[in-house]
């Protein structure tokens, strides 16, 4: 069941291209690499991979608790993604390897660079996965930011939620790599599909959207936490910042 919300408007990102280096190519090493991590090196469970449309443009909304989070997107996902990744993660050796996996930068002062960058993805009928919640903390899903609601209206994408669980415990730095062989469960919600109705101007419709995809994201995580028996951790690195 598809669910459907009013929206629509322009941050002010003009569309064009994405750059030649997100190449599918660099994606699909990114996956292969993240499921080598995922079921190799700790313990993934992946549930409703089958919610994913297999062609066409794809937005997931994640939720985000911990650093390895994008690594186990990318590694459970049935297609090659291209994650927005802070700005500050592209330095050095780090930041070479994170662009060679086709990754978007993000500046979360001003993120319009990586908005085109991922628009011209989506417009290739590609797949973008983004933390809605910018920072990462409880991962309940209670703030986004409304970047994912412009590329879906705009790129023509239906948003899939994923719920991202187990990668932080309560009491560990947000900065914590996990154990060997933690188990870890990645659920994918179904897929929402996001349009402006008719005489809604765009910044209502564009707030409507956000907060729609909010919704379903907080969802699928408190239940997939509960069917999974993976609580989210309680604590907020975010609330002394």
């Amino acid at each position: 069941m598809r669910r459907r919300a009013a929206a629509s408007a322009t941050p002010g990102a003009s569309a064009s291209t994405e750059p030649s280096a997100l190449s599918e190519r660099g994606a699909r090493w990114g996956r292969r690499i993240g499921r080598f991590l995922a079921f190799g090196v700790w313990h993934a469970r992946v549930i409703g991979a089958d919610h994913v449309p297999t062609s066409g443009p794809v937005l997931f909304a994640a939720n985000h608790t911990g650093v390895v989070d994008g690594p186990m997107l990318a590694g459970a996902t049935p297609r090659p993604v291209h994650v927005l990744v802070k700005q500050e993660a592209f330095v050095g050796v780090a930041g070479w390897f994170l662009t060679s996996l086709g990754q978007i930068p993000v500046d979360r002062e001003g993120g319009r660079t990586a908005l085109t960058a991922a628009l011209g993805v989506l417009r290739r009928g590609g797949v973008v996965g983004i933390f809605p919640e910018g920072n990462r903390g409880r991962g309940d899903a209670s703030s986004a930011q409304a970047g994912i609601a412009w590329l879906a209206l705009n790129g023509g994408a239906p948003v899939v939620p994923v719920a991202v669980l187990g990668t932080r415990r309560t009491g560990e730095s947000v900065g914590h790599v996990p154990g060997f062989r933690r188990r870890l469960v990645i659920e994918f919600g179904e897929p929402l599909t996001l349009v402006r109705a008719p005489g809604t101007s765009g910044r209502v419709a564009l707030s409507e959207a956000n907060e729609a995809i909010r919704v379903a994201l907080s969802g699928l995580v408190s239940g997939a936490a509960a069917r999974a028996g993976l609580p989210l951790p309680t604590d907020d690195p975010n609330a002394a910042e």
